[in-house]
């Protein structure tokens, strides 16, 4: 599977509640714009962690199995390993970009057949 989320791993979850589903979009698409924007290579490591850390679960928790692993990597870069924080950046905020860019338009799309 090429999307960056996959919604068959959610919809296990939601049990065909589509408002459930899109309200739980609703919610990732929110944390994972403020939590990537809190990422900075300067952050001291406590909100690094932090914000890694909150980040790989509501990836995982949709089904962005890709940025959850990106998040995961970036909650281990603190005292001397945060020096690789501005180049793992660069692949975390794209993975999250596309995520969220999937999410919008799934939640979105007046063609999905159980869009109401």
């Amino acid at each position: 599977m090429n999307d960056p989320i996959d919604i068959s791993h959610l919809e296990q979850y939601v049990f065909g509640d589509r408002a459930l589903l899109d309200e739980i979009l609703t919610i990732f698409i929110e944390q994972a714009q403020s939590l990537s924007a809190r990422l900075s290579a300067d952050a001291d490591d406590e909100t690094w962690k932090l914000a890694a850390h909150t980040l790989k679960g509501a990836s995982r928790g949709v089904g962005a199995f890709r940025l959850g692993d990106l998040a995961e990597k970036a909650e281990g870069m603190v005292g001397p390993a945060a020096a690789a924080r501005e180049a793992h950046l660069k692949d975390l905020r794209a993975a999250a970009s596309k995520a969220v860019e999937f999410a919008q338009k799934y939640r979105d799309d007046p063609r999905r057949p159980d869009h109401s």
